[in-house]
């Protein structure tokens, strides 16, 4: 199974539809097995799921995403772990181990927040975020 993660710096890019990098997750049996960073060559929004499809990915864990990306992501077969931020190895690793938590407002976690930005004025970007079990964020 390929896993991908919108990527900066280490951390889980909190725009999915804004990712210049992606960090794609090869795993076998819970294990990753390797990993690449993939540039977007800018991609945004729904064209990016035609670009995790075509890197094989069949896993998206990510942060603040839309519902028209939500929407492509479905339609390409692509389960979506919306709401998780922190170090994107952590994120992946707790996934594969089942540890990715998901809190009451189904937001999942691999640090000490949900990684929305409620209140800032952001609130569009992170519109749609779902958790494993298809709960709403919003």
């Amino acid at each position: 199974m390929k896993i991908a993660v919108p990527y900066s710096d280490g951390q889980v890019f909190q725009h999915f539809g804004k990712s210049e990098q992606f960090k794609i997750y090869d795993t076998i049996d819970d294990e990753i097995i390797s990993s690449e960073i993939v540039d977007t060559s800018g991609s945004g929004h729904s064209a990016l799921a035609d670009f995790l499809k075509e890197k094989g990915a069949g896993v998206l864990i990510c942060g603040g995403i839309g519902v028209g990306a939500v929407t492509a992501l479905q339609n390409a077969g692509i389960q979506i772990l919306g709401g998780a931020e922190g170090e994107a190895d952590k994120c992946v690793e707790e996934f594969l181990g089942g540890r990715l938590h998901f809190g009451a407002s189904g937001c999942a976690s691999c640090s000490s927040s949900c990684g929305h930005h409620h209140g800032d004025g952001d609130e569009e970007e992170c519109d749609g975020n779902i958790s494993a079990c298809g709960t709403w964020c919003h």
